[in-house]
């Protein structure tokens, strides 16, 4: 099993935009120094708890002050860029990192950027303009000049050579381009199908283990579509983690510091909202009045010290079949930094080496 860490990029509502920009790029540092595989940066554009609007800005600077972790949006919102500027964009920022990008997408999901973009969210306007975009940007990149792709969304010309020297010429360093992640939340996700269909990395969000069984099932409904074989080391599982010397201690740095208000404040009332709080349930008969943040620390979140961590990733692991990552769920720990590099630094170096005898390819412990 590896580690990576997964940013919304979150931060609460009072934080300046550049202090909580300087504190993910922290966090980035301390990931490299720690030896986490992966990062992956939101993007959300009417949130102020989810207040990044363009990842790659975090990226680029994160780039030039790590070496070895790979970094990527996790996702650029597809339906908000137009197809070749994004293709020509992300290119570039592989070059930046010398092939150390990652390239998340998603369709996103909240009715407040639906409407500052104008889309058609209720209908599913975002997830037919995210397939679109993808397949206009993968053209973009392998496939020869001169075409013009005519869709639904958008016309892309790549055009021939024009007055002998001027043609498309970007291209992503990594060939035939960087490693694509989809981000799945539903019951029998369709984005996860896509990840399967296309050999894309799958990411579970951060749901009760039970709901998320399932998420493995639409990645191999997807890829017998295509005849593919999809292995469950790319599966990425975000989850809530919070590590500290006692069950106590850790207890209390997370429903009772920023990992619980964040949770009260915002994203439980946001999935109120949406009717979602199904996703977060131990069982279907549990009252929505029940998910507080206590019962999530309770049933979903991995809070402990490193023994009862151990425990508890163990016990997901085999709950849903087994994955490849554990990506960290990341909050802002501004005030308390030394706990939560603390916690990250726990998890690398006293839990994963517990973990060792876990091996994904086969789906149970070895």
């Amino acid at each position: 099993m590896e580690l990576g860490y997964f940013a919304m990029p979150s931060h609460p509502p009072e934080c300046g935009l550049k202090e909580g920009h300087d504190w993910d790029l922290q966090v980035l540092r301390w990931l490299d120094e720690l030896g986490y595989q992966e990062a992956w940066i939101g993007e959300h554009h009417t949130a102020p708890w989810e207040p990044h609007p363009s990842p790659d800005l975090l990226i680029a600077q994160a780039l030039l002050q790590t070496r070895n972790i790979r970094i990527g949006p996790g996702g650029f919102l597809l339906p908000y860029h137009h197809p070749a500027e994004l293709a020509n964009r992300v290119a570039m920022l592989d070059h930046l990192s010398n092939g150390r990008l990652n390239f998340g997408v998603a369709a996103s999901g909240l009715p407040s950027d639906w409407a500052m973009f104008n889309v058609d969210g209720m209908s599913g306007q975002n997830r037919d303009m995210t397939r679109e975009a993808l397949e206009i940007i993968l053209k973009m990149w392998t496939e020869p000049a001169p075409w013009t792709h005519k869709g639904k969304f958008w016309t892309v010309t790549k055009p021939d050579t024009m007055f002998d020297f001027l043609k498309p010429h970007i291209k992503p360093q990594q060939a035939p381009h960087p490693p694509i992640g989809v981000a799945g939340l539903s019951k029998n996700s369709d984005t996860l199908k896509l990840a399967g269909e296309r050999g894309f990395i799958p990411m579970s969000l951060n749901l009760n283990p039970a709901y998320v069984g399932s998420h493995w099932d639409s990645v191999e409904a997807g890829a017998a579509k295509t005849g593919r074989t999809p292995s469950r080391r790319d599966w990425r599982m975000v989850r809530e983690v919070f590590v500290a010397d006692t069950d106590e201690e850790a207890w209390k740095l997370s429903t009772g510091d920023m990992m619980g208000r964040m949770m009260g404040e915002y994203f439980l009332p946001l999935l109120g909202h949406f009717g979602f709080k199904d996703y977060l349930k131990a069982s279907p008969d549990v009252p929505d009045s029940d998910v507080t943040v206590e019962y999530c620390a309770r049933n979903n979140w991995i809070v402990g010290s490193p023994a009862t961590v151990t425990e508890k990733i163990e016990k997901i692991y085999q709950e849903v079949g087994g994955f490849g990552v554990l990506l960290v769920f990341g909050f802002d720990y501004k005030h308390k930094p030394e706990a939560w590099h603390n916690s990250l630094r726990l998890l690398k170096q006293e839990v994963l080496p517990r973990l060792k005898h876990l091996d994904a390819s086969v789906g149970r412990a070895a």
